[in-house]
């Protein structure tokens, strides 16, 4: 999660068990005194193919004022030199014991505590997340999404998506049914529509979790939530990424990239991490080298859920001994 002056998004480690009671996130069905709410109106799956044409929703005072904030906000960083696209340069070089560091405290740590909502956590090491079954990916907007923002963001998950693909060497495909990572694309007029999908994604989610998703301060621009397959698991099944439509061009694309990624299983933050999307200084905006790294060493087969740090070491230190020249 990056926690920054302007930029704060929940982590994906926040779901692996703390926001689910029972912490179940199969495709399978489940058993759960948790009826699924109805779908809300205007909130449906974007075909890979054909994103949905709807006529255009005027947006309230709220959002207008979150979409000039947030234009405030963007120009900010960019005058101070922040959100880079460059990916880093002769002023980020790392090596690869210091990409070993990164990787412990991005991939192994958490940044809140389990079955605690928000509460940071202590720092203590934690155990490998991520997914080992194939990630179904698919994008959904809300009414008052801007309908050129469809397309566009659409295109953007779509390609991000075979890039991560490519980097980790894991399916992940867009898909239009099926889905276990879903991106929700969501304005201030849609607020209320997101813990009610949330739950029809997840029935049996802790009701407590739905409440982060009720009143989302402006400081949080996007967020994602992952869940595993098994009680107190650590093997992703299921993942939720909720972005901010209001967003301008550049601070859209960076929600995008993080929190893909976190819900790959890179949940945390760092301050040493650079050049690095996994760190609360908001330098860069977009996936690094660095990170593409990272996740390298997180879907290496011989790196198992639930392995910890101790057992995880020697392979983590072999490939990033590969990896950095």
């Amino acid at each position: 999660m990056r926690r920054r002056g302007y930029f704060t998004a929940l982590a994906a480690l926040i779901g692996v068990t703390s926001l689910v009671g029972c912490d179940v996130s199969s495709l399978a069905p489940r058993k759960t005194s948790v009826s699924p709410a109805a779908r809300p109106a205007g909130l449906a799956p974007v075909p890979t193919a054909t994103p949905a044409v709807r006529a255009p929703v005027q947006p309230s005072a709220a959002s207008r004022e979150l979409t000039e904030y947030y234009a405030r906000v963007q120009n900010d960083l960019l005058v101070r030199g922040l959100l880079r696209t460059d990916g880093g340069g002769p002023d980020t070089i790392f090596t690869d014991t210091m990409l070993v560091r990164n990787f412990e405290q991005i991939a192994l740590a958490e940044e809140y505590e389990r079955g605690a909502g928000l509460k940071p956590s202590s720092g203590a090491a934690s155990a490998v997340k991520k997914w080992t079954k194939p990630i179904r990916m698919v994008t959904e907007f809300g009414a008052g999404v801007p309908r050129d923002q469809i397309t566009e963001d659409h295109g953007r998950v779509t390609r991000y998506a075979a890039r991560l693909s490519r980097v980790t060497g894991h399916p992940i495909e867009m898909v239009t049914s099926g889905a276990n990572f879903h991106v929700l694309f969501m304005s201030e007029d849609d607020k209320d529509t997101i813990a009610p999908r949330i739950l029809q994604i997840v029935p049996d989610v802790n009701p407590s979790a739905l409440q982060v998703f009720d009143n989302l301060p402006r400081s949080i621009h996007c967020l994602v939530v992952a869940f595993s397959d098994t009680p107190n698991g650590y093997d992703y099944g299921q993942a939720i990424a909720v972005v901010r439509s209001e967003h301008p061009d550049l601070l859209r694309r960076s929600c995008i990239h993080e929190e893909i990624a976190q819900g790959l299983g890179l949940g945390n933050d760092d301050p040493r991490a650079r050049p690095s999307i996994f760190n609360d200084d908001d330098e860069f905006a977009l996936l690094t080298e660095h990170d593409e790294m990272l996740l390298k060493i997180l879907y290496d087969p011989r790196l198992k859920p639930g392995m910890t740090r101790a057992q995880a070491r020697p392979v983590v230190i072999e490939r990033a001994s590969a990896l950095v020249p």
